[in-house]
């Protein structure tokens, strides 16, 4: 079952709506669930190209951008939960058990951006680790190249 939203709110479109114009302001934040995954935190943000799901990007909500995670990438990070373009927006995920697309990695390991873009390792890399995240999985749950990490308003500063 994909994520709804829990709050009292009219006009929050659903996730995976892509929509070639923003429905409510980039950078609304609202609260969901998800059957399997449990509670959630969503954020509206514009899309980038060739984004899939699971992919980890960081954005810039100020000047309206989205860019898939790759080493040495700095700034809030967020989970894509559909297949996205530029010149799109839809809702990621900031908080809650998030499906990310992973290299090998161990459970409960740190996470940590590689020079694939959008796909987390937890192999140690001086700078790269996401601040506000842990696998909560070892690769290949739920499925082949994903793995659950449980997110807590992540970032890119520069740590680990």
């Amino acid at each position: 079952m994909p994520y709804v939203f829990t709050e009292n709110r009219l006009g929050l479109p659903a996730v995976g709506t892509l929509s070639s114009t923003a429905l409510v302001p980039v950078g609304t934040v609202a609260r969901a669930v998800d059957s399997t995954y449990g509670e959630a935190e969503l954020i509206y943000l514009p899309g980038v190209a060739s984004t899939a799901v699971g992919d980890t990007v960081i954005y810039d909500q100020r000047a309206s951008t989205t860019t898939r995670a790759v080493a040495g990438s700095r700034g809030p990070v967020a989970v894509a939960l559909a297949a996205s373009v530029a010149s799109t927006y839809d809702w990621y995920q900031i908080k809650g058990s998030a499906v990310c697309k992973a290299g090998t990695v161990a459970n409960n390991a740190s996470p940590y951006v590689t020079a694939t873009a959008g796909t987390l390792d937890d192999a140690v890399v001086s700078g790269d680790k996401i601040d506000g995240a842990r696998f909560k999985t070892a690769d290949g749950t739920p499925s082949a190249g994903f793995a659950i990490v449980e997110l807590d308003r992540p970032s890119l500063n520069g740590n680990g």
